[in-house]
């Protein structure tokens, strides 16, 4: 039998550092979690050869005190916890003591740090062991260097990836820690080029412009929630910007970056029927919850968590993810192609996103509406206003008549003569108006002793509900007509929204069936449609029967290898209904019923599909205004397979298409 006999502590200082430093970026997170942990409110990351040859980490941090600085290097040395019962809620990114000692077991490191009062302390280490401790000018906060990784344990080193894959992965660490904390201003240097640097103002927006890039930041919008003893910010992508994989999904619980398989969950479920299928959602998520109801001492590297309560995490996540997709009433912009060069609005320095360059990047130059002549009543419009307007024709100075939309007063009573109506002018038209719209008659003025009633002078709170109360109003919007028969024109202030009817109609279907006390009408056939599908396909609905039925199906084996269909749904033709059947099957014939969730989804998406409107199919105007009705309301946003049913072009961009501006 081998012996038995306890390991010489550097052999096992080698293992201990195996768990904790990986690669570079093992090293750069422990370095920088540390100096988080110290204060500091800004970080340089330096690297060379992907952290390989070097890794440079200074912080403005609160430093260590000359006495302690060996003392760091030691195993289980920390001074983030002093007894078990701290371990029950850990506050700090760090907390194990062993991160600074397995560092300096597979590299050659020195250290710089001043805690602000005199000289700091330098200090030199080779393979754990001390090289030299002396005094040295320092600025306050900590330095450190650590050079030649696994240069001792050639073991580690032959299975490190090229440097630029190390220097990828580095990067990522940095990217990570960035977003974990915006109030801190992070700056990264590969071989001496600097490719990120974040702001440190506070403000995960900006944070998010500088780490993922101006189109994503301007792709997400705000979470905002909370549930039991937990809240849940951050930003999460459109349904129209998800990715084609999750690595743009960042979760972190109490500022610490974790890969949590609930929150993801939750995440996805949120998107589920609005996103495209093959895309995932891009988010940046902070879960604040008490340090008692989460333990982060699970694994080694602390990127895994254990939750108390996990169905009240999904929950607060889920909740959370879909009141902010359903209270967005943006649509997708359409991309035309500028004839004129466009400089970029955004500086190639700068670092923070602020309102004024999303409005500068979404919303177009205000351009002055050109003179429209006012249509003859004999010539009435196919199509009926959907809000209750009309047109009043103003004189220009010019002449010319512009048309100015106004609220239809309600109708008088018929004993009552009906009483002149004030007409409202834009206040840009102002100016230009030489002549009354109609003449009014002239009112008595009053006399000097008369008295004059006095208006209370609203608080700044009631000012500030009125302004946002007319922020809210809807803007009216007019059905302009059909393009190829397949898109609703709609036109809405200096904007036209294009309806894809099919899909919006689709939406409509599917939340329809979707509904909890939705029970179809179910008409029964005097003939019934017989099919004849492929057998794995004939077995698949003839197993999901009782689920069909729930849609207003009844099938039912017709000898041989047919199925007879006795009853349909009253929304589908009959027509439809062998198509639908048969494609249905074909899309559960490898999943099957296994899961009903995902099988009733599957069966609402298809026959929501094959109800809806058709491409290319003529319509009534009436229809037509009721699909667009259901979309300017923010009813319907996405299709069941995440496709947008609506794009906005704005004047502005037919202006530059036309080189009117």
């Amino acid at each position: 039998m081998p012996t038995i006999r306890q390991l010489d502590p550097h052999v096992a200082d080698l293992i201990a550092a195996g768990e904790v430093v990986e690669r570079p970026a093992s090293v750069v997170k422990e370095l920088m979690e540390n100096a988080i942990d110290a204060g500091a409110g800004a970080v340089t990351v330096e690297i060379a050869h992907g952290g390989m040859a070097l890794i440079r980490v200074t912080d403005d941090g609160c430093g260590i005190a000359p006495d302690q600085c060996q003392t760091a290097f030691l195993r289980h040395a920390t001074s983030k916890i002093s007894s078990e019962y701290d371990l029950e809620a850990i506050g700090t990114l760090g907390f194990r003591g062993e991160a600074l000692a397995a560092i300096a077991a597979v590299s050659r490191v020195e250290l710089l740090t001043n805690q602000g009062q005199g000289l700091g302390t330098a200090l030199s280490l080779e393979g754990g062991q001390l090289v030299e401790q002396e005094e040295a000018g320092c600025p306050k906060g900590t330095t450190m260097l650590v050079r030649d990784l696994f240069y001792n344990t050639p073991a580690r080193l032959k299975f490190m990836k090229k440097d630029s894959a190390e220097g990828a992965a580095v990067f990522a660490v940095v990217q990570r820690l960035a977003l974990s904390h915006p109030e801190l201003s992070v700056k990264f240097i590969r071989d001496g080029k600097q490719e990120l640097l974040t702001p440190g103002d506070g403000q995960l927006k900006s944070a998010i412009y500088a780490v993922l890039g101006r189109d994503l930041a301007l792709g997400f919008v705000p979470v905002k929630g909370s549930g039991e003893g937990m809240e849940i910010s951050g930003f999460v992508s459109l349904p129209t910007c998800c990715r084609g994989s999750r690595s743009y999904q960042h979760f972190f619980v109490n500022g610490r970056y974790i890969k949590s398989r609930v929150m993801m969950a939750a995440l996805e479920e949120a998107y589920r029927n609005q996103n495209m299928v093959g895309k995932f959602p891009g988010c940046v998520l902070h879960l604040t919850l008490r340090p008692n109801s989460v333990d982060v001492n699970v694994h080694p590297t602390k990127t895994e968590v254990k939750f108390q309560n996990e169905q009240q995490v999904f929950a607060t996540v889920y909740h959370g993810v879909l009141a902010c997709l359903n209270g967005d009433k943006s649509r997708p912009q359409a991309v035309v192609k500028s004839v004129l060069p466009r400089q970029d609005t955004v500086p190639p320095h700068q670092t923070s996103l602020s309102m004024d360059d999303v409005t500068a990047v979404t919303t177009p130059k205000p351009v002055a509406p050109p003179p429209v002549a006012a249509a003859p009543k004999s010539q009435p419009s196919p199509f009926r206003r959907v809000t209750p307007l009309e047109p009043v024709v103003a004189a220009t100075s010019a002449g010319e008549k512009t048309p100015v939309a106004r609220a239809v007063p309600p109708k008088p009573a018929a004993q009552e003569p009906p009483k002149p109506v004030e007409k409202i002018v834009p206040a840009v038209q102002a100016e230009n108006i030489s002549a009354p719209v109609e003449e009014s008659p002239p009112v008595q003025e009053k006399s000097v002793s008369a008295p004059v009633e006095k208006k209370p002078i609203p608080t700044p709170v009631e000012e500030a509900a009125a302004e946002q109360e007319l922020e809210q109003a809807p803007e009216p919007w007019v059905v302009r007509g059909e393009l190829f028969h397949t898109y609703v024109m709609v036109e809405q202030g200096d904007k036209v929204i294009l309806i894809d009817k099919h899909a919006a109609h689709e939406r409509v279907n599917f939340d329809r069936l979707k509904a909890q006390d939705y029970q179809p009408m179910v008409q029964e056939l005097l003939t019934p449609i017989t099919l004849t599908p492929g057998p794995e396909e004939r077995q698949v609905l003839l197993d999901g029967q009782e689920i069909l039925e729930g849609f207003g199906f009844q099938l039912e084996e017709f000898g041989g290898a047919s199925i007879a269909v006795r009853a349909v749904p009253d929304y589908l033709d009959t027509g439809d209904v062998e198509q639908t059947l048969l494609e249905l099957a074909r899309k559960l014939r490898l999943t099957g019923w296994a899961d009903p969730t995902a099988a009733r989804d599957e069966v609402m998406h298809t026959m929501a599909c094959k109800a809806a409107i058709k491409g290319g199919q003529r319509n009534d105007p009436q229809e037509l205004e009721r699909v667009a009705q259901l979309v300017m309301s923010g009813a319907v946003k996405y299709c069941p397979h995440g496709r947008p049913v609506a794009i906005e072009l704005t004047r502005g961009e037919l202006e530059k298409q036309f080189k009117r501006a």
